[in-house]
């Protein structure tokens, strides 16, 4: 963003408030001081004013924790916050990059629902649109939504041990799709080859909300032929997209020490 209008108290201010918000209680104002190079008569100043606003409170040891106001406002952005047409906007900005057919899923069940689908443009179309249904495990979009669930809660969910292959190259048993299940935690994404669809790749990323759960997906479909030349760019993107929507949707990435 251009920073012809940019004013450094605000910036110091969100800096402030992400610190405290994955540090509670563990900051005093020698610590913010320090940490964000600002001298301690400014620093004083900022939490001083943030402390009145109600936007932080200051412990009995000196340390900072969020204020009510944070809590009070929060309902209104959710409320507000509306997933497709989010996905749209975002995933205009994935398709100028990537140049294939993006979607967005949830999971119902053990199936997903396709909400929202933005083509590239290539001359071969992929069949699903909004409003289908497609069994969850055989595609990349239902692997990551099954993905927040244990071992146990997945065999409760698919009681028969066999599941209904699309395409020759479907997993047929619960196992097996935990064991790729598992992969996500390693990767960020999950990969699925010609299960849902011949001839077609399609890599999918979790889109998390501001509990740190999982509450849809988005993926990029492509053809096998493609697929080893996008391979990096497509797993990237489809990354970085997911993660651009959970932002949106409240999700705070934790903050490495």
């Amino acid at each position: 963003m251009e920073k012809k209008y940019w004013v450094p108290a605000i910036e110091r201010v969100d800096k402030i408030l992400e610190i405290i918000a994955h540090h509670p209680e563990k900051y005093r104002l020698i610590d913010f001081s320090n940490e964000l190079n600002i001298n301690k008569s400014s620093m004083f100043s900022l939490l001083n004013t943030l402390e009145a606003l109600n936007w932080v409170k200051r412990e009995k040891d000196g340390t900072y924790s969020l204020g009510i106001k944070l809590g009070i406002l929060t309902p209104y952005y959710f409320k507000q916050f509306d997933l497709i047409p989010t996905f749209n906007l975002e995933a205009h900005t994935t398709n100028k990059r990537l140049d294939e057919t993006l979607q967005l899923s949830i999971l119902d069940g053990t199936e997903i629902v396709y909400l929202a689908k933005k083509e590239g443009t290539s001359a071969v179309r992929v069949s699903t649109d909004p409003g289908m249904k497609y069994p969850a495990h055989a595609t990349a979009m239902g692997k990551v939504q099954l993905s927040q669930y244990t071992k146990e809660e997945l065999k409760a969910l698919y009681r028969e041990e066999s599941l209904k292959p699309k395409t020759p190259y479907t997993i047929t048993k619960v196992d097996e799709l935990w064991e790729q299940i598992e992969s996500i935690k390693e990767n960020g994404v999950i990969t699925e080859c010609q299960e849902a669809v011949e001839d077609f790749y399609c890599v999918a990323a979790p889109i998390f909300n501001h509990e740190n759960r999982i509450v849809a997906s988005v993926s990029a479909t492509i053809l096998l032929s493609k697929w080893e030349e996008k391979k990096k760019i497509a797993e990237a993107e489809i990354i970085d997209l997911a993660r651009r929507i959970s932002l949106k949707a409240g999700f705070v990435t934790p903050i490495k020490s």
